[in-house]
């Protein structure tokens, strides 16, 4: 039996993960880092505390199953994406902080950028849009206030990376310096249509560096690891891939039409346009899905960068809930949020409005308004956030959606999985195994490993889903959308001052 040891390195968790070569996940152990907070609208992460968390989970989750060390055939990487460190070429060690991808620190320099007419320059080589959810801007942040860490990076001495990249450096004890395509093209200073790092945008951002990571396919190897000594042997590093691309992967939509929406902390939805790039005007972005034997695949993704952390806002500052599971029973206790929505512009609204100036709000309480109806509003936010990318994706790409695959944590609230499909008046698959970008991953580590020889092979195994119908009436639907519009409208309004 061949097994391969998946690490998902989630904006929350670090998960480990055992899988047989039928995409069976035999076990997981997941440990939760500590979320920063230095400011209002700034996040990041103890890098250190991550590497830490890697080598304790897969060590815990090996432990537990001894008898399949020996069939351990490689350990492959998904990872929370956007997010970067800076760390030391020589120890590994960061040198910083992690900045999270939800981070707003940039959100100005954007703002210069675009009003000095950036804007398309970076669009039509990234796909993406100026925006401080990508690194580039919150690194320019870092080295216009750490000038020394600018001068390190410029000189060799330190290096750039996002998560992966940086997991990959310490696991190899500082051997492999890489990255993958899809996470290459989520930083604003690659070129996703010559598949290469790109001089003139770094300049945009007024980055230098002495050295990038090596881009290779996410099916490629990646030097070899044994934990820092815990395996008695080395195995590969094979199968490495952004979170979501590999949840698109493992979800098999490998035809130009086919689309996921994966559940997080945030939420990214991405639909197969095949592999011609085509660039969107209505919100969201163009995305590399993968390259695969030197061919790229395309994909248009709308950004949703407060989902599932909505929930997590409500136990941890609210304290109205003390377990996300508690929501689906809360929202179930009452017929409907009685008028109540909830906008997650926590951070700004990102796809398909992009407005970093919006903030959270609750709109439509009344004296009569209990825990349950801002609970069930709560949940139903990521509904409507959802159903609006995907509106906008359907519509522009002239593509008629059949299906919605889901996979994340969240597909285990069945009130937000029907409310989904009645919103969007479609069959939600809510794939079993919520964890799929770390399946995604290994699916590729197992191409790079020779175990399977072709994406046709992977094609042939099935893996459980539940799927939710469409239940609630046309109308019903549309004038819940309605008021959601109208709810939205209201936070974006922007009054004239004086």
């Amino acid at each position: 039996m061949n097994y391969i040891l998946g690490i998902d390195q989630s904006t929350s968790a670090t998960k480990a993960m055992l899988f047989d070569a039928g995409g069976g996940l035999l076990d997981k152990v997941s440990i939760s880092h500590e979320q920063i907070y230095p400011r209002p609208g700034w996040v990041e992460h103890d890098a250190n505390e991550i590497y830490a968390n890697t080598l304790k989970a897969a060590s815990s989750l090996l432990n537990r199953h001894s008898e399949q060390w020996i069939d351990v055939q490689a350990l492959s990487i998904t990872n929370q994406r956007e997010t970067f460190v800076i760390f030391s070429r020589d120890t590994g060690q960061p040198l910083h902080n992690a900045i999270v991808w939800q981070c707003r620190r940039g959100d100005e320099i954007c703002k210069n950028l675009v009003d000095a007419g950036h804007e398309k320059l970076v669009h039509d080589l990234t796909g993406l849009k100026i925006d401080t959810y990508f690194p580039a801007s919150k690194l320019k942040w870092l080295l216009d206030i750490r000038p020394e860490l600018r001068s390190s990076l410029l000189d060799g001495s330190a290096l750039f990376g996002t998560i992966e990249t940086y997991l990959i450096y310490r696991l190899t004890g500082g051997k492999v310096y890489a990255t993958d395509h899809t996470n290459a093209s989520r930083t604003l200073f690659y070129d996703i249509n010559k598949l290469s790092w790109n001089q003139e945008l770094c300049k945009v951002f007024d980055l230098k560096f002495g050295q990038l990571p090596d881009v290779r396919e996410s099916s490629a190897h990646y030097g070899e690891t044994d934990l820092e000594g815990f395996l008695d042997r080395h195995i590969p590093i094979c199968g490495v891939m952004g979170d979501s691309q590999a949840a698109l992967f493992a979800q098999r939509c490998f035809e130009p039409g086919s689309a996921k929406v994966t559940f997080g902390t945030g939420s990214s939805i991405l639909l197969n346009i095949g592999p011609e790039k085509r660039l969107s005007a209505r919100g969201t972005v163009t995305a590399l899905a993968w390259v695969f034997d030197g061919k790229p695949t395309y994909a248009y993704e709308g950004i949703i960068n407060f989902t599932g952390a909505t929930i997590t806002w409500l136990r941890d500052q609210l304290q109205l809930i003390s377990d996300p599971a508690e929501t689906e029973a809360l929202a179930l206790s009452v017929p409907d949020s009685d008028g109540v929505y909830l906008v997650p512009a926590f951070v700004g609204l990102s796809a398909p409005y992009w407005r970093t100036d919006a903030r959270a709000a609750i709109l439509g309480m009344t004296p009569s308004t209990t825990r349950a109806h801002i609970v069930r509003a709560a949940l139903e936010s990521i509904g409507y956030i959802v159903t609006d990318v995907l509106k906008a994706m359907s519509e522009e790409s002239g593509v008629r959606l059949n299906m919605i695959h889901a996979d994340g944590g969240a597909v285990r609230n069945r009130f937000l999985m029907q409310f989904v499909a009645d919103l969007n008046q479609l069959t939600v698959r809510a794939a079993q195994i919520p964890e799929l970008s770390a399946l995604g991953a290994v699916f590729n580590g197992f191409l790079g490993m020779n175990i399977y020889k072709s994406m046709e092979e992977i094609n042939k195994h099935h893996f459980g889903f539940v799927e939710f119908s469409s239940s609630m009436d046309v109308e019903c639907a549309n004038n819940l959308f309605d008021g959601w519009q109208t709810a939205i409208q209201q936070v974006l309004y922007q009054p004239k001052k004086g």
